[in-house]
């Protein structure tokens, strides 16, 4: 065992809040490890913080009207705030626009720079003309030379996945002002990526073939098989932290370069805090350093930065880089921009109190090593079928009948029998087998497990019935009773990783204060006899039909929305002579009667007075209007249309609509008092 555990998780972007996609991939899995390593005794340090520079902050502030800093305060006080009602236990998360950060980002590039670790090349870049500005990767949209998407941005096509550099789009656009930039030479530093190639190439191609995911160690083997080139530490830009050095006036360190310094900054922070020293943290051989991150972070995590740390020469490099991969949502990916994702702030208003169903159903599906779809259906299901009638179900019976029998007092028991022995054992054993899925950063499977310690503690009472036993043998009842208090014990410390508010509220049902995680393998009797718990309170509710409507409701009118967003006007048909419009005879008229078609969907029958008759008109109306919503409206009436046969009724003339951006029928009718049926329109 290390002495120490340095834990990271990726830095959340400060342009908005958080989501179940950033949850699932990087902050559940790295707050049940966080808290699996204090439980079994170890000195941890679980660190984070806001990612406040780049290029997507200052588009944010550009089209708001606001400074870059408005946006990432705001952002980052909503997801700070939403992190700790989540109940992510984070030992420090602290912001890269903070002081502390660029001292240290600052210092480290200084480092780098005196040691002769940088080269300085002076590139051709797209320059905006009218904005008087270089363009960085996220100002500049295009062709994506691979697979043909006109929307790739200049660091990357979202569509594909191909990096790119700016100058690699074809028809390359300003986001600024539209138009097609020029190139212009500007000089910058890189990192040369190709001189760490060796020791990346034993580092991680040897030294982590057998330990690290296959998905992480496929990416990064890619990368190296594919030659590494220098990559620019530099940008011109005014937001960041500004190049320490003679040169570099107007340009800022690229957030790449200054995000994941971020990590040693929070930790400096935390250590100046707590009266610790940081140092063993980031520079001793006994600490384990774990990244946890998304799969669009492992380029930066498993080569950028260890090559930064390993040029820099005093660091110690991660022992694991265990990257999730994507989550979907309804069968659709997670996107920030089109507002399809289950925001955070969002969830825990609409299902307050109820932190750990979201925590349990993130887990249970997680994204380990393949992508994975959340669905609110499945979340229901997880909840009902497995925390309630599993979980929940099994604490609930437990903590009744020992009110029930003895007023709270935990029985003494008898002799055990061969199946309170197989039990106890098998619940000695919950821990062992729980840590090596946790160690082994199987997270799902360590949440089935300790749902399976549920299901033993259910299947027990089941077998053993003490509601018929204390009827014909009360000191057996005693022993049932005793034994499933163990159980529920050892739930409430093992559960904690998982579910940090369940194993709150559970060890105070319980009055437990003192278990740890070995106790539960190493302790013959978890709660003694004569301990007094308290009354029974729910763990978990069901949640209903109708509330998981409302989120999908939701999610519908984000599709609506982003359909209407990017809903094209149609095109101008052939220009027609005035001869041509005046053949149409447009007559204002009023709805009189209005019936459906039978055995037909889409057609109301009718009837319109014209002003010049009534006449019968079959429209295809009827999806969008009940017959009772459309009599009495002022319509427009194409009158001169030659009369068609429609499901054996004969329709004379065509009732003007229009359909909204959202797909809804809108009449196209005369509003003005005094327009009388039968007025023509010219």
């Amino acid at each position: 065992m290390s002495k120490r555990y340095t834990i990271t998780a990726a830095l959340p972007y400060t342009n908005g809040p958080i989501h179940i996609g950033h949850l699932a991939g990087v902050y559940v899995p790295a707050d049940i490890y966080a808290r699996y390593l204090r439980l079994t005794g170890n000195d941890v340090a679980f660190i984070c913080g806001s990612d406040e520079h780049g290029v997507p902050i200052t588009i944010k502030a550009k089209k708001e009207g606001v400074t870059p800093q408005d946006i990432v305060d705001k952002y980052h006080a909503i997801i700070k705030q939403s992190f700790e009602d989540f109940g992510v236990s984070f030992d420090n998360y602290s912001r890269t626009s903070a002081k502390i950060h660029h001292d240290t980002a600052s210092e480290f590039f200084k480092t780098l720079y005196d040691k002769g670790e940088f080269t300085e090349e002076t590139t051709e870049q797209l320059y905006d003309e009218e904005a008087n500005q270089f363009l960085a990767d996220r100002f500049v949209t295009g062709t994506c030379p691979k697979c043909g998407n006109e929307e790739a941005y200049g660091d990357q096509c979202e569509k594909c996945g191909t990096s790119l550099n700016a100058t690699d789009l074809i028809n390359p656009k300003s986001a600024i002002t539209g138009n097609t930039p020029t190139l212009k030479q500007t000089k910058h530093w890189f990192l040369p990526l190709d001189k760490h190639e060796d020791f990346l190439k034993e580092w991680i191609l040897k030294g982590h073939k057998k330990d690290w995911k296959p998905n992480v160690y496929g990416q990064v083997k890619s990368w190296i098989d594919d030659g590494l080139r220098p990559r620019a530490v530099t940008r011109d830009l005014d937001w960041g932290i500004p190049v320490p050095v003679e040169g570099g006036e107007g340009k800022v360190l690229y957030v790449w370069f200054d995000a994941p310094i971020g990590y040693i900054s929070s930790t400096k922070e935390w250590a100046a805090r707590e009266g610790k020293d940081w140092e063993p943290y980031w520079k001793d051989k006994d600490t384990t350093l774990v990244h946890f991150i998304g799969k669009d972070n492992i380029v930066f995590h498993c080569i950028i930065f260890p090559a930064m740390l390993q040029a820099e020469g005093s660091y110690i490099l991660p022992e694991n880089v265990p990257a999730n991969e994507f989550l979907n949502l309804e069968g659709n990916k997670l996107s920030t921009s089109k507002n399809w994702a289950v925001w955070l702030p969002e969830y825990l208003e609409d299902f307050p109190g109820q932190q750990d169903v979201l925590r349990y159903a993130l887990t249970a599906n997680a994204p380990e090593t393949k992508d994975n779809d959340f669905t609110w259906k499945d979340f229901q299901a997880r909840n009902n079928n497995e925390l309630v009638a599993i979980f929940g179900n099994f604490i609930n019976r437990v903590v009744v009948l020992t009110n029930k029998y003895y007023n709270g007092s935990v029985p003494t028991p008898g002799a055990f029998s061969q199946v309170d022995e197989e039990t106890l054992a098998a619940l000695k054993a919950y821990p062992a087998v729980i840590s090596s899925s946790i160690e082994r950063y199987r997270f799902r499977e360590a949440s089935q497990e300790l749902m399976n310690l549920a299901r033993l503690g259910n299947k027990y009472l089941a077998d053993e019935e003490p509601w018929k036993m204390i009827k014909v043998d009360e000191a057996r009842t005693q022993t049932i009773m005793f034994v499933a208090l163990q159980i529920a014990a050892g739930l409430a410390t093992l559960s904690e990783p998982f579910l940090p508010f369940t194993s709150n509220k559970l060890k105070s049902i319980l009055n437990l204060t003192d278990l740890n995680w070995n106790a539960v393998a190493n302790t013959d009797v978890l709660v003694e006899e004569g301990h007094v718990i308290g009354q029974a309170e729910l763990l978990f509710t069901k949640i209903e039909d109708d509330t998981i409507q409302k989120q999908l409701d939701k999610l519908i009118a984000s599709k609506k929305a982003n359909e209407a967003a990017n809903k094209t006007v149609e095109p101008q048909k052939d220009t027609i002579t005035f001869n041509d419009f005046t053949k149409l005879d447009l007559r204002v008229g009023t709805i009189l009667e209005a019936e459906k078609m039978p055995k037909a969907k889409k057609l109301l029958v009718l009837k319109v007075d014209t002003g010049i008759d009534v006449r019968t008109i079959v429209s295809g109306i009827a999806e969008s209007f009940t017959p009772e919503e459309v009599v009495g409206k002022r319509v427009t009436v194409l009158v001169n249309l030659a009369p068609r046969a429609l499901r054996g009724v004969e329709s004379e003339g065509m009732i003007l609509m229009t359909e909204t951006a959202e797909g809804k029928l809108v009449f196209v009718n005369p509003d003005e008092k005094g327009v009388s049926n039968g007025l023509q329109i010219s």
